[in-house]
């Protein structure tokens, strides 16, 4: 296979911008796991609770899109570069699914998604920049930070929306294993004040996606 030229690139990202953030352009690779549970009467407060708490998920999912593509741009080591190809195409899954549950539950993704592939896709280039150390790093505290937010949100939810949670459960474990093979193939552990600071940067984004 010839190797892509740098307009393919640039029109190969852009493609992959456009398909995160058009509703419906993305095709999910494996079942929804929300399709195995059954559809549970949901009350006015309990649907707005849960679409909001999906909504945060589905733009994590957005900045995870981005943030992967960002560092495959600039990862030095072929192997790297295609590691962070193969995570991103996984966490399209993941999308697709938080998508797909917003309509069920008569809702819409975040008006603030473009602003955040944006930041997230200059913040996965830098990090790719430093080093592939560093992004595989920042990939596993990342992927930390995910689940965080996921074990929390599988407490918040409305206890009978087991679509909803069967959702989260499925991703939960996914980012674990993106976490753990971020580390085990050479990524930084970084520091607690580090880590502190990606949590607080995290809660504005969560405040904001959970509202619009």
């Amino acid at each position: 296979m010839r190797s892509l030229s740098a307009i393919d690139k640039f029109i190969d990202h852009v493609d992959s911008a456009l398909k995160t953030l058009a509703p419906g352009a993305s095709s999910a690779h494996r079942v929804s796991p929300a399709q195995a549970e059954p559809h549970a009467q949901l009350d006015a407060p309990q649907q707005k609770h849960a679409a909001g708490l999906m909504r945060i998920n589905h733009s994590g999912e957005v900045c995870a899109q981005a943030l992967y593509r960002g560092q495959s741009l600039s990862a030095r080591l072929p192997e790297v570069r295609a590691a962070m190809e193969e995570a991103a195409a996984e966490e399209v899954d993941h999308l697709v699914w938080c998508e797909q549950r917003l309509g069920e539950l008569n809702s819409h993704s975040s008006i603030l998604n473009p602003a955040f592939y944006a930041m997230s896709y200059s913040v996965g280039a830098l990090a790719g920049a430093l080093g592939d150390k560093w992004s595989l790093g920042f990939v596993a505290a990342t992927e930390h930070q995910v689940c965080a937010h996921l074990s929390a949100h599988l407490e918040q939810l409305p206890e009978q929306d087991l679509r909803s949670r069967a959702i989260l459960e499925g991703m939960y474990e996914d980012e674990l294993r993106h976490a753990t093979t971020a580390i085990e193939a050479g990524g930084v552990v970084f520091p607690g004040w580090f880590q502190a600071g990606m949590t607080i940067m995290s809660k504005v984004m969560t405040k904001t996606c959970y509202r619009i």
